[in-house]
């Protein structure tokens, strides 16, 4: 196979050289958590591999699209990576900083070096070679360096989150006041008196806002759709891990009964507070539609004292006012886009019968999402969290190690990421 490359060491002069480099190994593109995870496991296989990461840091989701006071919405065992547990003396619910200083030692243990600035252009399949051809970029204040990693296996580890979602309103580009993504929001402080709007309800919007109601802002949070609401924790214990127990001995839709009513011993009837319930169950909505409880932390107390606004849906923005679809006329200084995230998957990779056009595998619900034809797999696109991506993570793993075993016969030491550099080639 190595003979399809003029394999050499070359010194290039050009300020945007161009080259081609065998991976002996697969191409991780992503050194988010998942890919961090898919990385340990091949390392334990003693597969050699290369992890391609667009940003300067590992994480970067957690490092740098994150607000401060953000924590792990469930207990820290659930959230784990492969082959290594948080330390004992990290919370139940460890903070972000916390979170990331697990991941970066996470990375040293498991002699993970990302290339960083390296932004994945285009990845296709070369039926001809039987390889796949992975093109990238990265920009420095001086150069512009394009290369070519050519691979046996592909691992997208780009995630659920990889592109914040900006959303279409009628007015909003002629607003006055200051308009940010969640991803950009940090910490209420600055917001002090000020009448915020919120646009989202998920976790984020509730925990924003509650972060807001916390530095005495005045935010304003749109609910357009039905969700479910419960207490993160219910007598001390994680709903969400009562919640997993039960599931070991309970149909699914007694769970959810349960989970209903311990709900609403704990936060009582959202409803009168313009907070409707899905007619499916939390479990079952996550199962079926991969929509995610909202874990209240603190943002319900907020919302029953009146210190956050529940409002409906927008009609438009005029001005420093928004117009919502009840007629109601809202004066709002600042707006906050609590509205998500989407794959990015769409724009590089040049594949079309694994994954669909929302860029998750069309698989992804009968537990096959993780592993494609011809080399490709997908690892954090289950809808499963943390916990669903180490799962992906030991399958691939496993998998790719079983043929690399069978064809090298290796030895039982580990060993380290193996890639040679080659002169550019069209082919």
């Amino acid at each position: 196979m190595e003979s399809m490359f003029r394999l050499t060491d070359h010194d290039h002069q050009d300020s945007t050289p161009n080259r081609c480099i065998w991976v002996n190994g697969p191409v991780i593109v992503g050194a988010g958590p998942s890919g961090l995870a898919t990385a340990a496991c091949l390392r334990e296989q003693n597969v050699p591999f290369v992890v391609l990461e667009r940003a300067d840091c590992i994480a970067s989701l957690w490092q740098k699209r994150t607000y401060d006071r953000l924590k792990l919405h469930l207990p820290k065992q659930f959230c784990q990576l492969p082959k290594m547990p948080f330390p004992e003396d990290f919370p139940e619910y460890p903070t972000k900083r916390q979170f990331i200083d697990y991941l970066e030692s996470y990375a040293t243990r498991f002699e993970i070096n990302p290339k960083f600035n390296e932004c994945v252009q285009t990845a296709r399949f070369d039926e001809t070679s039987g390889l796949w051809r992975v093109k990238t970029v990265s920009n420095t204040e001086w150069t512009r360096t394009e290369v070519e990693y050519i691979c046996r296996w592909l691992v997208v580890a780009t995630g659920e989150n990889a592109e914040r979602v900006m959303p279409e309103i009628e007015g909003l580009s002629e607003f006055s006041g200051e308009v940010i993504h969640a991803c950009d929001y940090k910490s209420g402080e600055k917001f002090a008196g000020k009448k915020v709007l919120v646009v989202g309800c998920g976790n984020s919007g509730m925990e924003v806002s509650l972060d807001l109601a916390n530095h005495f802002a005045k935010p304003s949070m749109v609910v357009r759709s039905s969700l479910h609401v419960m207490p993160r924790e219910v007598m001390g214990k994680s709903t969400f891990e009562l919640a997993m127990k039960m599931l070991r001995w309970l149909p699914l839709w007694l769970v959810d009964k349960i989970l209903l009513v311990l709900s609403w011993m704990v936060l009582g009837n959202i409803e009168k507070y313009g907070l409707k319930r899905p007619e499916m169950g939390p479990m079952e909505l996550k199962s079926v539609k991969g929509k995610t409880p909202v874990l209240d932390i603190g943002a319900m107390e907020k919302i029953k004292s009146g210190k956050i606004d529940v409002v409906p849906g927008i009609k438009r923005f005029n001005g420093n006012q928004v117009e919502l679809v009840n007629g109601e006329q809202l004066d709002v200084d600042s707006v906050v886009l609590a509205t998500g995230y989407r794959s990015n998957v769409p724009y590089w990779l040049q594949e079309c019968e694994f994954f669909a056009k929302n860029g998750f595998p069309k698989t992804v619900s009968d537990n096959n999402g993780w592993k494609g034809r011809t080399g490709l797999y997908a690892v954090g696109f289950t809808k499963k969290g943390l916990s669903g991506a180490s799962m992906d993570a030991v399958r691939i793993a496993q998998d790719i190690g079983s043929v690399w075993k069978l064809e090298t016969k290796q030895p039982t030491k580990r060993s380290t990421a193996s890639h040679r550099r080659c002169i550019s080639q069209q082919f």
